[in-house]
């Protein structure tokens, strides 16, 4: 069962102020807790276009977006798949958002044996579908 801890939480709020202020960003960290606890960036604005260098970068691989299309508003990201999806400053900004998202994380999960075992989950929001990134000039 994922858990994470008011400790450990207030970390990752810190860590994560730190990093919005050396790239520019406006962004919110939030938690969610129930029967798994989860950690969430919701980035609001920001000097980065990481929806532009999202479809930049997705365009150039191959098979594109597959069934999908471009990002246009805000972005989900895929916190498995960050390092395909982004390129340059944006990349760079995902990877130290990534590194204090699971810092003192664990997963010690067997999908073969359906046996999950998370610290907690972690979530990257660029925008929201009801508020949209918003590029800073």
């Amino acid at each position: 069962m994922a858990y994470l801890n008011d400790e450990i939480y207030q970390e990752i709020k810190a860590n994560a102020k730190v990093i919005a202020k050396k790239y520019g960003l406006k962004m919110t960290v939030s938690r969610e807790r129930g029967m798994t606890d989860s950690v969430y960036f919701n980035i609001k604005s920001g000097s980065i276009d990481f929806i532009q260098n999202y479809n930049e970068t997705v365009s150039q691989q191959p098979g594109g977006f597959r069934n999908g299309s471009p990002a246009e508003d805000y972005l989900d990201v895929n916190v498995y798949w960050f390092k395909e999806h982004f390129s340059g400053k944006a990349l760079d900004c995902m990877t130290e958002l990534m590194q204090v998202l699971n810092n003192k994380n664990h997963d010690r999960s067997d999908s073969q044996s359906d046996y999950f075992d998370r610290g907690w989950y972690s979530y990257i929001r660029v925008g929201k579908w009801s508020a949209p990134y918003q590029l800073a000039a």
